[in-house]
């Protein structure tokens, strides 16, 4: 079998509820990106991509150029064993892992569908009938924001992530946390992220004004350094993102004390194969993993619930149906919440396939 075809479209995906963040990071309408490898003798296989902007080093504009320089590497190749092609890639053109990610995600679609197995079989089996999902609050007045945690607490949420800062005011950061927390009584989990946009000072006051609530804190400052001072400000656990892509971060977050909880996202770390490694490392490390990608619709969304599924219970904190926050849906059959919780399909490769009237004309075909 071999590659013989890469397609790429584009759609706009609008958020339900304007998503807002601090430093005046927001997801209104953003880009996504589709691929489909097509191969001569076996199946096709459907990545996506949705970096968010001003969050990582991604931008939806770089997927295409990336892809028609790699086309070259990827065309002719075996496509089943997603991280022999990922090598090539990576000695051709280093770094571009958001890009890259796209790719993984397909191959790993085609090499589940040719073993005619769903993809959490291939990743270590499947653990778990269903999987815990966190709601994600956008920054906005605290009272609505404690009123759109009790609309989800009502749905069978029981984890929040409370987004701060986008105001620059940490006495308005405490009060989300508090009323979310009140609002919800003991029991769900809180937590408030910042995304990277707080200075030391400005984390530790709040981390310290609220060290009496049950909640944990999410990547206040834009260093680990930074973030592991607010945890010892504070004594609250941490949950670390941005600042974590690879083994390397991985370890320094762990060393400085501060990795209670780690974001695993495929863009962000290029993919599922590095992706499963980051997973294995987590074990060994004790960091609880929230399973993941930065945005999207349901592509992404199914490649994350498949590595959530084959993940040990014990070691997930949560996943995101992101495809929920979002419209258009790319495939209206893919997985939804349900009480709280969500389940990966369990037909052959990832289970998704986009709705070829929603993809439209494609954007780039490359053969």
């Amino acid at each position: 079998m071999k590659i013989t075809r890469l397609s790429l479209w584009q759609v706009p995906l609008t958020s339900h509820v304007a998503y807002h963040m601090a430093e005046g990071k927001t997801c209104a309408t953003v880009t996504t990106t589709v691929l489909r490898i097509d191969t001569d003798t076996g199946p096709s296989g459907w990545g996506e991509v949705c970096p968010i902007p001003h969050y990582l080093p991604a931008y939806a504009g770089g997927v295409r150029p990336a892809l028609e320089k790699l086309a070259g590497v990827i065309l002719g190749a075996d496509p089943v064993g997603a991280e022999a092609v990922m090598d090539a890639m990576d000695a051709y053109l280093p770094g571009h892992d958001y890009a890259k990610s796209i790719v993984d995600t397909a191959l790993w679609d085609i090499t589940a569908r040719a073993a005619h197995l769903p993809l959490y079989a291939l990743l270590g089996g499947r653990r778990a009938n269903t999987l815990p999902l966190y709601h994600s609050i956008t920054c906005c007045e605290p009272d609505e924001m404690a009123r759109m945690a009790t609309e989800a607490l009502a749905c069978g949420i029981t984890q929040f992530q409370v987004k701060l800062g986008r105001d620059g005011d940490w006495q308005a950061d405490v009060e989300r946390l508090a009323l979310v927390r009140e609002a919800l009584g003991a029991g769900p989990l809180v937590y408030g992220d910042w995304n990277c946009g707080a200075d030391r000072l400005s984390a530790i006051r709040v981390a310290r004004a609220v060290a009496h609530l049950d909640v944990m804190l999410e990547q206040p400052c834009a260093t680990i350094e930074d973030c592991a001072a607010v945890k010892a400000a504070s004594g609250l656990p941490m949950k670390l993102d941005e600042n974590v892509h690879d083994t390397g971060s991985l370890l320094a977050g762990y060393h400085a004390g501060c990795m209670d909880a780690v974001a695993l996202k495929l863009s962000k770390f290029g993919g599922l194969s590095a992706m499963r490694r980051a997973r294995d490392l987590c074990y060994r490390l004790g960091a609880k993993m929230c399973i993941e990608d930065t945005w999207g619709s349901d592509i992404t969304t199914v490649a994350a619930l498949h590595l959530a599924a084959a993940t040990r219970p014990g070691a997930l904190l949560n996943t995101c149906d992101l495809s929920g926050y979002v419209a258009p849906r790319l495939d209206r059959s893919a997985p939804v919440r349900v009480n709280g919780r969500i389940a990966p399909p369990e037909s052959a490769g990832l289970g998704a396939t986009p709705d070829p009237e929603i993809l439209g004309q494609p954007l780039a075909i490359l053969d």
